[in-house]
């Protein structure tokens, strides 16, 4: 499976290198390591996030498409889906199959049909619409849903523009 994933991987890569999809950016981490990818994205319009740029590293498994990458985010970002050590927290980043907790309906976890695209779109509209359901970063998701003049300071003070 190893020289297959390095095969789509690389092809991914070639794709989105001709043809950029707007709201993030993605390479290498090392050219020699098809399996460590860096992605810049962009933060969405009419959002907290928007004008800032999130540098994140995905890491691939080597069975991949089988299974999902991780993401983590470099930049320190205050988000309900996205954990405090910067791993985020989506749907189709967990692993495929049935949810033991019962909250997820296997057909929004990975699918082996998921491109580096299909990640990206994903976590730049998790950005825009957090998850409050299923935080990963509880005290986001508190501050995110009690009070938002706390949400948008506690943000702006992260990043330092305050």
């Amino acid at each position: 499976m190893t020289e297959q994933s390095s095969l789509l991987l690389r092809k991914q890569l070639a794709e989105l290198n001709k043809n950029p999809v707007e709201g993030f950016s993605a390479g290498l981490v090392d050219d020699d390591d098809i399996y460590q990818w860096e992605v810049v994205v962009i933060g969405p319009q009419d959002t907290l996030f928007e004008g800032g740029f999130f540098k994140a590293t995905l890491t691939f498994p080597r069975d991949y498409p089988l299974r999902p990458p991780k993401m983590k985010f470099v930049t320190e970002i205050w988000h309900p889906n996205v954990a405090k050590n910067g791993d985020v927290c989506i749907s189709i980043l967990h692993e495929p199959g049935e949810d033991k907790y019962g909250y997820e309906k296997p057909e929004e976890r990975w699918l082996p049909i998921h491109t580096v695209e299909t990640i990206m779109i994903s976590v730049i509209s998790m950005l825009a619409d957090p998850n409050g359901d299923s935080p990963a970063n509880v005290d986001a998701a508190v501050s995110a849903y009690s009070s938002c003049v706390y949400f948008i300071c506690t943000y702006l003070f992260r990043l330092r523009l305050f």
